[in-house]
């Protein structure tokens, strides 16, 4: 799944308020204070059936769009709580069968076809930083690469299955976390978009880098053009957990304002994610959960359709600046 590590910044935000003149403006960018315009509006969580109707409004001066009004830390956190946090559970057949697929040859050849999201095809050295490593599923394969890996995690259940595969899990927020030596790589797959506060996430991981270390980033494409496709059910709304909706050009722009040199950006197009759109239109209704997302054989049917019937159309839109994952790197100077 696109959101292994979800819920890592929100508890950081909550469990360590900022102080009074660094809080966050209501009702303006997240990013720059500017004044926020009507974007969408009418959207409905169309993964867990979590009550409510959100908007999400586009800031006139950077462009960023965010989930307005941006939700309350508490409420946000116990929304996590009761949805998001990893529990323990192994039992299931989607969990059973998406473990066996990433451990094995087919992963791999896949990635390599379909796009790699979580970076698990890169090989490299030196030490690295999973931040959000729920239980370690990508620290296995980034150490499988030859990285030196470690983990930051909050969740203190998933931190602990993570330790009994012996690796190194901090539980500290980002922001206090001081390693024993800085990391050459930084991971945050599918996180930043998660985030009340995007431009200190950067910062704090910038601090924790070593001279000519890099960031890499997954997020979704705010260009996508799925999401005009499938309009209120495209995927990648995920509200109320998704805050910041980035564009290729402001995801650019904030790393470059964070400290970041050499800054790239491509696009990429799961088939996965394309398969979670069509279910969420076809089944998705507000107020009820949508199990079907969590059916292994309609979700591998639909991917391999999708990766089929759709591949010009996947190729094109990535070609033409409008995939739907973004795929973001960056070096500390």
């Amino acid at each position: 799944m696109a959101d292994r590590a979800a819920s890592y910044e929100v508890f950081e935000e909550l469990e360590n308020e900022p102080a009074e003149d660094a809080a966050l403006p209501t009702g303006a960018c997240l990013l720059c204070s500017g004044a926020l315009e009507e974007c969408e509006e009418g959207l409905f969580d169309t993964r867990f059936g979590i009550a409510g109707r959100y908007e999400v409004r586009r800031c006139a001066d950077c462009g960023l769009e965010q989930l307005f009004p941006a939700p309350e830390p508490a409420a946000l956190k116990a929304l996590y709580e009761s949805h998001y946090n990893f529990g323990g559970e192994t039992g299931a057949l989607y969990t059973r069968l998406r473990e066996r697929f990433l451990f094995s040859f087919l992963n791999p050849l896949w990635s390599w076809l379909d796009g790699d999201i979580s970076f698990y095809l890169r090989r490299g050295a030196g030490r690295l930083l999973d931040i959000g490593c729920n239980e370690g599923r990508g620290l296995r394969l980034y150490a499988h690469n030859g990285f030196q890996v470690e983990g930051l995690e909050l969740n203190e259940t998933a931190a602990s299955v993570a330790r009994k595969a012996v690796f190194v899990v901090h539980t500290e927020l980002l922001e206090n976390f001081v390693p024993e030596s800085p990391y050459e790589v930084a991971v945050l797959s599918n996180v930043l978009e998660h985030s009340l506060n995007p431009r200190r996430m950067l910062m704090d991981v910038h601090r924790v880098l070593t001279s000519g270390g890099q960031i890499w980033i997954s997020c979704p494409n705010s260009l996508s053009w799925l999401r005009t496709v499938f309009g209120k059910h495209w995927i990648n709304w995920h509200v109320p957990f998704h805050i910041s909706h980035f564009s290729p050009e402001t995801l650019r722009r904030l790393l470059a304002e964070t400290g970041y040199v050499d800054v790239q950006v491509r696009q990429i197009t799961p088939a996965l994610w394309v398969a979670q759109s069509i279910i969420a239109c076809l089944f998705s209704k507000q107020g009820r959960k949508t199990g079907q997302l969590r059916n292994p054989f309609l979700t591998l049917l639909l991917m391999m359709f999708a990766r089929l019937a759709f591949f010009p159309a996947l190729w094109a839109g990535n070609k033409l600046g409008h995939g739907d994952c973004l795929l973001a790197s960056g070096t500390k100077a």
